[in-house]
């Protein structure tokens, strides 16, 4: 084990060590994105790495990043976008990395997870007397009754939990049973004042993420950490953003407000025992008002405040205000004199909580529509209309979060972003605006380069950002370090020419027949991705009427289960929608066809993106190519990902819409996808299929 941190071996040695620990075979591509973390971290810029399935991206980013942890002294923060990803990560990657690198390094490293406070039981809530979070009125009694079970399970489990994580919760809750338990971190009362501080299950999350090398989070708590007020995360200088890809849609989720009259109500319930009776009464009215407005109005973008819908968001925004006035001075408990009375501030913490978030929503409704022109505005408002299980609801969102992320996230750090679809189109520019990044310019001096020959490696696409000046955003270079598949032998990617375009009247009978085809070529071991629920549940109850192979569809079970099951099966096929065209790894013989239904634009009435196209195209922009057809080919890519996700595996992608071919906008699709040798002849195709269920 080396003593001394100036004498760390070299990222490449390491590398090398860490591949060989885990039993790995280290890979060209992998070791170029090595060498461009490296790149990056050392000279303070920012770098997007495309790398396909199979390249070992997390090693590639993770060595580079320990190493730089070590030597700083200081923690790197990883982020992702999915659960699973995270628990690959602390589960299986880092505990083999870290004991490979073990005698390379001064010390063996660190790593932790941390979640937002919401995913913590909260030790102080499960004994005190805090405000319900939900009217039991608003449920049924048979649900009312399956959460009172999942309340008791919930407070056994406390009793012995040693992290207090939600997810260790197995089978997991209901987010109603949940919010019983768990806080906020605008609620919290703070390690100081609650009588569990001590003990805080989210506090020594914290703590231990402070003592590590490597923090594993999600993209959420990475926006909050960067944008709000508070601190969440450690000191770090350098962030690593996987699933990069999702990255803008998480924040977008973060910084998206709701206003609804259950939030009022909710509200109401909190305030209602610690103000005078006459200030909770205007809020409640204010929020029976806003109800049956909302009611009576129709679902969609609002592009002008309707003048009784402003007054009504007005009236509330004041009520909202008196009660926050009524409650005096935030830090008060006004308990009797008591000014340490952890109830009394507990349920004030949550009164203002609930208070603000309603009071700041109608200003910020309210301030979207300003008084200038449409095009000048920031924020999109749109109306979610009611379902079974919730009210209506204003929404407001950001049309951009780039500018967030610009001054928030990149400008203090370095940032290294990666997936296996960044290059949409063949260019990263399109992700780098949604990013805030900046437009790219022809490429100089790579990142990634050969210490010794000053060259890039070999086969990686490189794509350079703006240099820096003073006061300028860092540079950023985007590079694509390939994939260790060969995607002309192993797939091929047919476009169903001679269908129909698609309909606006469910699945048309010429796509059901086509699925039909191909499946029994393929004998089963196909993956279905439809743009939704409604033509995935089509397509299945018009198969299983005509075919004999076994199908499963979405929402049948719990999508894992689906999952696990169709890939048990070979003779097997799994229909489904958004969750299936980025979350099924299933490599080997029960995968050798992935079908799209059609070209996954964003619907047209999708209030924020066509908020968004509309935008960008009144700034002279190209706000279909911008917004829907980029939406599009990231979903494409990402669906066409599903097929290889093996060396052996071989298989072909079936694009059923025409446009994919026809349209003037399909080549930027098209160059979207993995390089998979293409056609049009549905005869190539059965052939192909039909070869592969033989081949032994």
């Amino acid at each position: 084990m080396l003593e001394e941190e100036d004498d760390l071996p070299e990222v490449e040695e390491l590398l090398s060590a860490a591949v060989a620990g885990v039993g790995g075979t280290e890979r060209p591509g992998q070791v170029t994105m090595a060498r461009a973390v490296r790149h990056a971290i050392d000279n303070d810029e920012h770098v997007a790495v495309q790398a396909g399935t199979g390249t070992g991206k997390s090693l590639a980013y993770l060595v580079p990043a320990i190493r730089h942890a070590i030597e700083s002294d200081s923690a790197v923060v990883v982020s992702t976008a999915t659960i699973a990803l995270q628990r690959q990560l602390v589960d299986r990657d880092l505990p083999r990395l870290s004991e490979a690198l073990a005698e390379s390094l001064p010390h063996e490293p660190l790593f932790a997870i941390l979640k937002g406070r919401r995913n913590y039981l909260c030790r102080y809530k499960v004994t005190a007397a805090w405000p319900e979070e939900e009217d039991d009125q608003l449920f049924d009694p048979r649900e009312v009754s399956a959460t009172g079970r999942m309340i008791q399970r919930i407070q056994d489990w406390a009793d012995e939990t040693e992290t207090g994580d939600r997810d260790e919760l197995v089978p997991g809750v209901s987010e109603q049973a949940w919010r019983q338990f768990s806080v906020s971190a605008k609620e919290c009362l703070g390690a100081q004042r609650c009588p569990s501080g001590s003990e805080c299950f989210a506090e020594q999350a914290r703590e231990r993420a402070g003592r590590v090398d490597v923090v594993v989070t999600n993209h959420a708590l990475l926006a909050i950490d960067a944008m709000e007020d508070f601190t969440v995360l450690p000191d770090h200088d350098v962030v690593v953003v996987d699933e990069a890809h999702e990255l803008v849609d998480r924040v977008t989720s973060v910084v998206t407000d709701e206003l609804s009259e259950a939030a009022v109500a909710s509200a109401v319930r909190r305030v209602a025992r610690l103000i005078e009776q006459r200030v909770a009464d205007r809020l409640q009215e204010a929020g029976e008002d806003l109800k049956a407005l909302l009611a009576a109005a129709p679902p969609g973008r609002l592009d002008q405040l309707p003048q009784v819908l402003g007054d009504t968001l007005s009236v509330l925004r004041d009520a909202a205000f008196g009660c926050i006035t009524a409650l005096g001075p935030r830090g008060d408990n006004r308990s009797g004199g008591r000014n340490d009375d952890p109830e009394s501030a507990g349920q004030r913490k949550a009164a203002f909580t609930a208070l603000d978030d309603v009071h700041d929503t109608a200003v910020r409704i309210l301030e979207a529509f300003g008084d200038g022109a449409e095009v000048d505005r920031a924020e999109v408002v749109w109306l979610d209309g009611a379902t079974d299980r919730r009210p209506a609801q204003l929404k407001v969102a950001p049309l951009s979060v780039g500018g967030m992320l610009r001054d928030k996230l990149f400008a203090d750090r370095t940032v290294i972003l990666t997936s296996a679809t960044l290059a949409l189109g063949g260019t990263f520019d399109g992700m780098a605006r949604q990013w805030g990044l900046g437009p790219a310019r022809p490429p100089g001096e790579p990142q990634g380069q050969d210490d010794a020959s000053g060259q890039a490696a070999p086969g990686a696409a490189v794509q350079q950002g703006p240099p820096r000046a003073e006061k300028t955003p860092k540079p950023w270079t985007g590079l694509d370090v390939g994939s260790p598949f060969d995607h002309a032998r192993s797939g091929i990617l047919y476009i169903a020419k001679h269908l129909p375009q698609p309909g606006r009247d469910g699945l048309p009978k010429e796509y059901v027949d086509e699925i039909a085809e191909l499946i029994e070529a393929a004998g089963g071991r196909t993956l279905g991705l439809f743009s939704s629920m409604r033509a995935a549940k089509a397509a299945t109850e018009a198969l299983r009427e005509r075919i004999d192979t076994p199908l499963l569809c979405q929402g049948d079970d719990s999508t894992s289960l689906l999952v696990k099951q169709f890939a048990e099966d070979p003779a097997t096929c799994l229909f489904g929608t958004l969750s299936l065209w980025q979350g099924v790894d299933v490599p080997g013989p029960s995968l050798s066809l992935v079908i799209i239904d059609r070209i996954p634009f964003p619907r047209p009435d999708d209030p924020l993106a066509s908020a968004r196209q509309r935008h960008v195209a009144a700034k002279g922009g190209n706000g279909f190519m911008a917004v829907a057809a980029t939406h599009a080919a990231l979903l494409l890519a990402q669906g066409a990902g599903r097929l290889l996700r093996g060396q052996s595996d071989k298989g072909v992608v079936a694009v059923l819409d025409p446009r994919l071919a026809t349209a003037r906008y399909g080549s930027f699709l098209k160059d979207s996808l993995p390089p998979f040798w293409t056609t049009t002849d549905p005869a190539k195709v059965r052939a192909a299929l039909r070869r592969l269920t033989t081949a032994p």
